[in-house]
């Protein structure tokens, strides 16, 4: 009996055994295979070119000095040194609140690295509304100082990128549906409005550009002006929300050792596939700095013309542009703000958002704030775009002519508005603006003076000016003017108040470079008097009970006939 039930021990034992045993195999064969299938999904038997995917940032440091509500941590993942102020970008772990401008102070470190002797500056400002794209504002740091910015009162948020210099940067990048990356670049000095040979160029992708043995290198596609269109590698478009975290892309000339610095991370569109019919027919692109004044009757207006999309490419605005977009956002305006901080880039952000509007929009105007589409016949926008395109489908880019608009007798601004209180104008067009499909557009993204090159087989027409025109109020009352033209946004104009391209037609004629108002300025650039969209806008949006245009706030004063015909004949 004994004997029995030692041997039927034993055969428990070795069964327990036996399936431990193979339990411990298959286990081991399930792992390793996986293993060696995802390296191989992710590598595609190459180790090199998917690095990409394996590189991290340095493990970022707890904040010192937590404030309330704080439970994850943030690092700086770049500094940019503009002429006015410091961009500081931060990186947000995904459960991280948001820091607005009362949480964060800009801190000052003198080159000694002594603690005792930083200075504290509030932000500027501190624009983003999401953790991918959160930018704080410095003022710029004094000399031998470098500048950081901390959590108050007296945390400090660690970098883990380098500062760089405004004049040789690459800044934005974006992966185009056709898989290209577009890669945006200040430095090269390349010519306007030329193709240059892209042969001379590469694009390098990687964390740490200092570490070559970790860089992916491609191909040049095309280059022209401040863009570049970069052969992706494959590993970024295998997982490209994984990649466009920490990956960034750089521009290198061959034959140098140096690579441009970068800010630049791919991000990825979120359509690849255009659809077949656009959910919009007319949309306008426009970038502003510090015009939200002006935003209400320039939406309000162009929607009544057929607009019905915008898109705002915000650049370092300082006053109150996010409320005034919300509330129109909340009055069913279908708008969007995009952050564009780079200075002097206005064909570069044009191009950045063509490239936008193009999965959206049929037809695409790029014009200012301050320039408003007039069509005297009483027509519509889409009225105009079938008029101009119906005999000839090749057709993708309607230049409209402008005309340049003065102070009009005016010393302070019009209550009423741009389009209501200035109406004397030079009677010659300065230049044109344009719309255009942007599925036409060329591969390059050339555009000069919002007009872009086209692809070949497509062509312009210059519409009538009895058609359409643009009403440019370019030379307002003198403290809206010299506001607008104290930065110039546009890439190849100096700032007006400095002694180069003195003979632009961005500048006022006969301004010279200083910031005083010159004699007579309200009666200057008044030849011809032009009361065609005054009217049509006083007869089509002047509410009858209030008398009160859609923009006017209810405190202001309401228009009346008698003040409408007198100032019709006295300014002149």
């Amino acid at each position: 009996m004994k004997d029995r039930r030692k041997r039927s021990d034993v055969l428990v034992s070795w069964s327990r055994f036996f399936w431990c045993t193979v339990f411990i195999v298959l286990s081991c064969v399930c792992f390793s295979g996986f293993t060696f299938s995802t390296f191989r999904l992710l590598f595609g038997g190459k180790l090199q070119p998917v690095m990409v995917l394996k590189w991290r940032a340095p493990p970022v440091e707890v904040i010192s000095g937590e404030s309330a509500g704080t439970t994850s941590s943030i690092s700086i993942r770049g500094i940019v040194l503009l002429p006015d102020q410091a961009l500081i970008f931060l990186n947000y772990p995904p459960s991280a609140r948001l820091f607005t401008k009362e949480d964060l102070v800009c801190v000052y470190t003198p080159a000694n690295n002594s603690t005792k002797h930083r200075l504290k500056n509030p932000p500027v400002n501190v624009d983003g509304e999401d953790s991918d794209n959160k930018i704080v504002r410095c003022p710029l740091p004094p000399r031998g100082f470098t500048v950081t910015v901390g959590m108050k009162p007296d945390g400090e948020i660690p970098s883990s990128g380098p500062s760089h210099r405004w004049d040789s940067l690459v800044y934005e990048a974006l992966i185009d549906r056709d898989n290209t990356t577009v890669v945006f670049v200040k430095g090269l000095n390349l010519k306007p409005e030329k193709v240059s040979d892209s042969s001379k160029f590469e694009c390098v992708y990687g964390w740490d550009f200092t570490r070559s043995k970790f860089l992916l290198r491609s191909e040049v596609i095309s280059i022209a002006q401040e863009i570049v269109r970069c052969r992706t590698p494959l590993s970024l478009l295998s997982d490209p929300q994984r990649a466009n975290k920490t990956v960034k892309v750089s521009v290198r000339i061959k034959g140098s050792k140096g690579i441009l610095h970068s800010i630049a991370r791919p991000k990825t569109r979120s359509a690849f596939d255009p659809p077949t019919r656009k959910e919009h027919e007319m949309c306008i692109c426009t970038m502003v700095r510090n015009q939200a004044r002006f935003l209400k009757e320039w939406i309000m207006y162009h929607a009544e013309m057929g607009v019905e999309r915008w898109f705002i490419y915000d650049n370092n605005s300082n006053d109150e542009i996010d409320v005034v977009l919300e509330s129109l956002f909340n009055s069913k305006y279908n708008i969007s703000r995009h952050l564009w901080p780079w200075i002097k880039t206005q064909e570069a952000g044009f191009a950045h958002c063509a490239l936008r509007a193009r999965d959206v929009c049929e037809w695409v105007g790029f014009i200012d704030v301050d320039e408003f589409l007039h069509l005297p016949t009483g027509l519509l926008l889409n009225d105009i775009v079938r008029n101009q395109t119906k005999h000839n489908p090749k057709v993708a880019e309607l230049r409209v002519s402008c005309y340049s608009f003065g102070p009009s007798g005016l010393k302070l601004a019009p209550p009423q508005g741009v389009t209501v209180g200035y109406t004397c104008r030079l009677a010659i067009p300065e230049r044109h603006k344009s719309i255009v499909k942007p599925e036409a557009l060329n591969s390059t993204l050339i555009n000069v003076v919002h007009h872009f090159h086209l692809r070949s087989g497509f062509r312009y027409v210059n519409v009538d000016r009895g058609s359409m025109v643009i009403n440019h109020y370019k030379y307002q009352v003198w403290d809206v003017f010299k506001e607008k033209f104290y930065r110039r946004v546009a890439t190849y104009v100096a700032d007006w108040q400095d002694d180069q391209n003195v003979g632009s037609k961005d500048r006022a004629p006969g301004l010279g470079t200083r910031a005083v108002e010159p004699s007579g300025w309200s009666r200057r650039f008044c030849e011809v008097p032009d009361f065609g969209l005054r009217d049509r806008v006083l007869q089509n949006f002047v509410d009858p009970i209030t008398h009160l245009l859609p923009w006017q706030s209810m405190d202001e004063k309401p228009i009346i006939n008698r003040k409408i015909r007198r100032h019709r004949k006295g300014v002149l």
